[in-house]
């Protein structure tokens, strides 16, 4: 498992990398779907692979945990088996989850106690056993288990939750050190920045952060309702810290323009829910702007999803195809458009990757801003 950085750009931090991991290259910048328990909704594995050309999915330790249970996952041989998948696949530690559970769970420094959001059920995640949880998941790239603080939350709450991070961070590693690989393949680790939208303590964190030396590194507690102004901020700062040979991730994030604007500042790995869930209600992410195709004015229009779109799908449908699809309900409306924005999202980090490598990306990143600012 290794990190290779081939280009950056010379008028901004934008870089172009290579991620080996024993299923596979992943070329950076990269965009991950979100496969949240072992599915990334409505879409084959195939079409994954054969229409986007996706070369690392995530996957979810909290779900997986819940449904089916790390004993199935394990006894089917890792996730990759389980669900025929032999590409790369990252998983969260389920930090972010457990925030979202903030009406049901309760952290001290042991860890998070929590109930199942499907049958009220106990459980307890501690940075041990959530090191143990993603061994027998088997994910290539597994990550620190962390509290992720809500956006506002007043400085001495994110400063204290960021030093417990840290904590949690310390324990995970030496249990990694004391467990071995379940499967015939290595796991990376990427410990996680947190510090809220604090300068002083997202320069603390990034720079305890880097001291762990691991594979990667993760900017955390981002897009979760902050101003994209405070999140580049934020991302600008840590990624001046974190070292250059290492990729960096930002999690949770985000539309096409937040990717855009933080490749500029030098992250390599995303991942968001927004391109399949928007897809599933009706909202089409293309190269001149967003699309509503559930609106009355596309029945009539017989033109393509995007004039880029055969450069990133191997299929293409009419915008009053679709819209007749979703006004009939019908379950093929949201697998298109699934397909599609995914197929968006690859193509635009893609796409951002040659223009790194030939030494223009900032001018055409600039136009791009502007088209995709647009509602069609």
């Amino acid at each position: 498992m290794k990190f290779d950085l081939i280009k950056t750009d010379p008028k901004s931090s934008a870089r172009a990398g290579v991620i080996n991991t024993d299923h596979g290259i992943i070329e950076t910048p990269i965009f991950m779907p979100v496969g949240t328990i072992g599915s990334v909704k409505g879409v084959h594995q195939r079409e994954l692979k054969n229409d986007v050309n996706v070369d690392i999915i995530l996957a979810n330790t909290y779900h997986l945990y819940l449904r089916p249970n790390i004993d199935i996952i394990n006894k089917a041989g890792g996730i990759h088996k389980f669900i025929n998948w032999d590409r790369s696949i990252l998983t969260d530690s389920g930090g972010y989850q457990v925030y979202s559970l903030a009406a049901n769970r309760k952290i001290n420094e042991k860890g998070v106690k929590f109930k199942s959001h499907i049958d009220g059920s106990i459980h307890e995640f501690t940075a041990e056993n959530v090191m143990d949880i993603q061994r027998k998941i088997g994910a290539d790239i597994i990550m620190a288990f962390d509290e992720c603080p809500p956006y506002p939350c007043t400085f001495e709450y994110a400063k204290k939750s960021m030093h417990m991070t840290h904590r949690w961070l310390d324990r995970c590693i030496e249990k990694l050190k004391s467990t071995p690989f379940i499967y015939d393949y290595e796991q990376a680790f990427f410990p996680i920045i947190q510090g809220s939208v604090y300068k002083d303590l997202r320069k603390i964190s990034a720079e305890y952060i880097a001291e762990t030396n691991c594979f990667g590194n993760a900017i955390g507690g981002l897009s979760v309702g902050e101003p994209s102004e405070e999140m580049y901020e934020m991302s600008d700062l840590v990624c001046q810290i974190l070292p250059k040979s290492k990729p960096r991730y930002l999690m949770g994030v985000g539309t096409p323009i937040n990717l855009l604007e933080n490749i500029s500042l030098g992250v390599d790995m995303f991942d968001c829910v927004m391109p399949t869930r928007n897809a599933r209600n009706g909202m089409l992410f293309t190269s001149e702007g967003t699309i509503n195709i559930k609106n009355s004015k596309w029945k009539n229009d017989f033109s393509c999803l995007d004039t880029m779109a055969h450069t990133y799908v191997d299929t293409e449908y009419s915008k009053a195809y679709l819209k007749h699809l979703f006004s009939v309900n019908e379950l093929l409306a949201k697998q298109i458009s699934t397909i599609h924005n995914l197929g968006f999202y690859n193509w635009l980090v893609k796409e951002s990757r040659r223009r790194i490598i030939e030494g223009n990306f900032v001018d055409w990143k600039n136009n791009m801003v502007k088209k995709l600012s647009n509602r069609l």
